[in-house]
């Protein structure tokens, strides 16, 4: 065997290995898959060998085989952001003191605050201002051991804004190493010039933005905000029925702030995540199981907003599928998803292990890329992490540290402090 990189002599290697066909549930979310001082051997940009170093060495013919080894380090798949609002104009550090005052996040919006403030400057940004502005944020994830970032649109609220952050999002690809996945979110607040008009807004969406982004392939899926006082139920399943007849994936925004029943409507429109889920009922959750829905949660949301937590014991105990992300958006600029670990663990009593298959295996099943990443397994994509730090309980006790050390991304180190 003759590598184009082997990583060897690793203290902890956590494969996750076994779930490329069905995310981790109930106390699979515990098991790792650590292999003591392992290895990987990578050709082609996919992983060609995984195992202990010893039995990875004794078939790699080429001495000149590039080689890092990482003695005292925990590797783990690269982690899948599976929730953010990447591409946005502006910045939403005005809301702030409404915050600290109690305002609730519906009451800053009605202020001409919250998603309205960055409506407004995200349609009087060019394309390349949203791209430049993007890329400063995907670097600063990159460099935090994402390596796949979902992206949504939803901050446009018009045919031409909405394709604007999406061709910028495209931009983006092309100065990146890591997968960019695209979703798009016209559903994500009635603009102002449909005050009082939300189902002909909804129109809109169905009738004209849907269509332009299947033509043009910008997207893989459709979100949704499903809220009271934004898209009831019967709206939200309008905008992904139609989305679902051109090939996209739903997705749904559920249950954020109250329980209106979006965990039962992800279920039914078969969506492959819904995420927030602070309120959503039991039966909801029991739905969502039956349909294989992966619950996606975002504790830094809760915490910029001051509310309770997502109830994950629950969720996992009961056997849902659970995912972690950071809701990176202009009310919740939270870049980390070490910073996401560690509220899961303190606020919503995640096991780190948990934690770590809920931002590798589990996110990448809440893109639909669970048989291409998210493991570190023969023939997978070589995306790989190698952390400053001994074993999994280390990431929960070490927290607001970034302990990256090496990010390796289709085989290719995109990211080191060895240099």
């Amino acid at each position: 065997m003759k590598p184009d990189l082997l990583i060897s002599s690793i203290g902890q290697l956590a494969t996750l290995a076994g779930h490329s066909k069905r995310p981790k549930s109930g106390a699979e979310m515990m098991e790792l898959s650590i292999i003591e001082d392992g290895a990987i051997a990578i050709k082609d940009g996919r992983i060609s060998a995984v195992g202990k170093t010893s039995d990875i060495m004794s078939v790699v013919d080429d001495e000149a085989t590039p080689t890092m080894q990482f003695p005292d380090q925990l590797v783990l798949p690269g982690f899948v952001d599976s929730h953010t609002h990447l591409v946005f104009g502006g910045s939403r550090e005005q809301d702030f003191p409404m915050k600290l005052a109690g305002k609730s996040y519906m009451e800053i919006l009605q202020a001409g605050g919250g998603i309205l403030s960055t409506l407004r400057h995200t349609r009087e940004a060019t394309q390349s201002e949203l791209t430049a502005s993007a890329l400063v944020y995907a670097t600063r994830m990159m460099h935090s051991s994402a390596t796949t970032i979902e992206a949504k649109s939803g901050y446009g609220l018009d045919l031409e804004n909405e394709v604007k952050m999406m061709d910028a999002l495209n931009d983006l690809r092309h100065k990146v190493d890591i997968d960019l996945v695209s979703t798009f979110m016209g559903a994500h607040a009635v603009p102002p010039e449909y005050e009082g008009k939300t189902q002909d807004y909804v129109d809109l969406v169905v009738g004209e933005m849907i269509p332009v982004v299947a033509e043009r392939e910008l997207a893989e899926f459709c979100d949704v905000f499903c809220e009271e006082g934004v898209f009831d139920v019967e709206q939200s399943r309008e905008i992904l029925m139609a989305a679902k007849k051109v090939g996209l994936f739903p997705k749904v925004h559920a249950d954020e702030i109250v329980q209106l029943g979006g965990a039962e409507l992800a279920a039914e429109t078969g969506a492959v995540s819904a995420d927030h889920l602070l309120k959503s009922s039991e039966d909801g959750l029991e739905q969502m199981m039956k349909a294989g829905t992966v619950a996606t949660l975002l504790p830094a949301t809760a915490f910029s907003l001051g509310t309770d937590y997502a109830d994950a014991r629950r969720m996992i105990d009961m056997g849902l599928p659970v995912a972690l992300a950071t809701d990176f958006n202009p009310n919740c600029a939270n870049e980390s998803l070490f910073f996401t670990i560690a509220l899961a663990c303190y606020r919503m009593k995640m096991n780190p292990r948990e934690a770590i298959s809920a931002i590798t295996i589990n996110g990448a099943h809440a893109l639909g890329r669970g048989q291409e990443t998210g493991s570190i397994e023969v023939g997978k994509r070589a995306d790989v992490v190698i952390l400053d730090c001994p074993n999994p309980d280390f990431l929960a006790w070490r927290f607001g540290a970034n302990l990256t050390n090496t990010v390796v991304v289709n085989g290719k180190v995109i990211y080191t402090k060895l240099d």
